[in-house]
Formats: C-alpha cells, sequence, structure tokens
C-alpha cells in the first residue's frame, strides 16, 4: 500500500507542476458556481411564487430544486472534464520513453495501475471537496435534507471513478494524449446514453443496457436512496477497467 500511495502523491503533485490542475479545477469551479447560482435564484422565485399565491408548503423542495439538478449537472461536468484528467497518466509515460523505467522499476505492475488511478482520483476528490461550500450554504440559509446531499456526493465520487477507470484504461492503449482523451469520453458518453435503445431491442436486452448505463445507477444516489447493488456495479466498473489496464500494459511489457 505504501509503494501505491507512493506513486499515486507523485503522480498527483505533478498535476500541479503543470496548467492542467489549475485549468481544469478553475474551469469546474466557474461552471458549477454558475450552476448553483441559477439553481438557487430559480428555487428562491418559484417559492416566492408559491407564497405569493398561498400555495405554503406545496412548493419544490431544496433537494428537488436544487441539490438533484445541481449534482446530476456536475455529472456531466466530470464527463467532459475527466479525460484531461486521465489522458496523460500512462500516454505521457510512453511519448516520454519512461515506461520503460517505470515497469522495470521494484514495484508490481498492479501497484503501479491503482497508484495511478488513484493520482487522478484524488484530484477529483478535491474538486469535490471545493465544492462542499454549496451545501454550507444551503444548511445556513435552509433546512436540506442530509441523506441526498450525501448519497449525491458519493454517487458522484463512484461514477467519476467509473470515467477514471476508462480513461486510465485508454490511456495506458496508446502515446497519444489526444487519443486517449477522445476514446475516454467517447466511452463515457456510450455508457451513459447506451440504454437509449432499451425500448427498442426487446425486454431482455433493454434491461441489459439499462443495468449498463452509468447514469441509470446514479438515480438513486440522487433521491437519497442508497441500493448496495447501485454501489456493487459502480465498484466492479472500476474494477474491471483497472484489470484491462493490467492486462494491457502487462501484454507491453513482453513486447
Amino acid at each position: 500500500m505504501k509503494k501505491i500511495w507512493t506513486i499515486a502523491w507523485k503522480d498527483f503533485r505533478t498535476y500541479f507542476t503543470s496548467p492542467i490542475a489549475y485549468i481544469v479545477i478553475a474551469g469546474f469551479l466557474i461552471i458549477m458556481g454558475w450552476m448553483f447560482f441559477f439553481n438557487l435564484s430559480h428555487f428562491n422565485l418559484q417559492s416566492m411564487q408559491y407564497k405569493q399565491y398561498g400555495m405554503g408548503g406545496k412548493g419544490t423542495s431544496i433537494t428537488e430544486g436544487i441539490i438533484r439538478p445541481l449534482y446530476g449537472n456536475m455529472n456531466v461536468i466530470f464527463l467532459f472534464l475527466v479525460p484531461f484528467i486521465t489522458m496523460r497518466l500512462f500516454a505521457e509515460e510512453k511519448k516520454m520513453q519512461t515506461i520503460q523505467l517505470l515497469m522495470t522499476s521494484p514495484v508490481t505492475l498492479g501497484e503501479i495501475v491503482l497508484g495511478k488511478f488513484l493520482s487522478a482520483f484524488l484530484l477529483v476528490l478535491t474538486m469535490l471537496t471545493l465544492t462542499m461550500v454549496y451545501p454550507i450554504i444551503l444548511f445556513v440559509f435552509g433546512n436540506p435534507d442530509l441523506g441526498p446531499l450525501f448519497t449525491s456526493y458519493l454517487g458522484t465520487l463512484l461514477l467519476s471513478g467509473c470515467y477514471l477507470g476508462m480513461g486510465v484504461l485508454f490511456s495506458s492503449m496508446t502515446e497519444n494524449q489526444i487519443v486517449a482523451g477522445a476514446l475516454t469520453f467517447a466511452a463515457g458518453l456510450f455508457f451513459w446514453l447506451i440504454n437509449w435503445a432499451s425500448q427498442s431491442v426487446g425486454q431482455t436486452f433493454g434491461e441489459i443496457l439499462d443495468y449498463l448505463s452509468l447514469i441509470q445507477h446514479y438515480n438513486n444516489f440522487s433521491q437519497g436512496i442508497l441500493e448496495t447493488s447501485d454501489v456493487l456495479f459502480y465498484c466492479s466498473f472500476i474494477g474491471v477497467s483497472l484489470f484491462l489496464t493490467h492486462r494491457v500494459l502487462d501484454s507491453y511489457r513482453w513486447r
């Protein structure tokens, strides 16, 4: 575990030696800040209208009016940003011809893969931590439900982990960072939209497509429901992605 953490921490610090981390974090916070302000303003306007017309408690709750759309949009943003985070992990090593040194270092291939994944995961976790200001504002000026907030963060973290897993995999397959990023985005979008065809392929295949859809498993999290099956799906998706990365690198070592 110490070797995994050493690799992860080294790569995590590398993000901040280039403009990548600063650009990604700044873009993420600007977009999320605008969305939070827009959702909050729209919610306040709706609440005032409900009170004006004497509808009292029939208005939209904070969970429905702010939390669900805010973190739903956050998942879309991560779909676009994660490829920029993961595209360099192995592709840069190959391009700089340092992959041979890494492969022959006194660490196992599994430790290398987990370390690289963890470094990107830490960056996403940092970005999510910076958004904790939104729940704080909601608790100061309102009374949001704690359950949906917690599950929304957990679901977003797990869903982002799936994006990261795909990003690590495609970065291990090429030395071109742009190709790795494009493939990561395309794969993420595919698994996001895969259930769109579920209505036209029959019940059995439709259920399979629904199950493979990344966003389908997030729905329960956004409603404050923590289902073990959804957590296991995301963890399995990440595990399969990292296993395939291991096999790709193992085949590269024996070429």
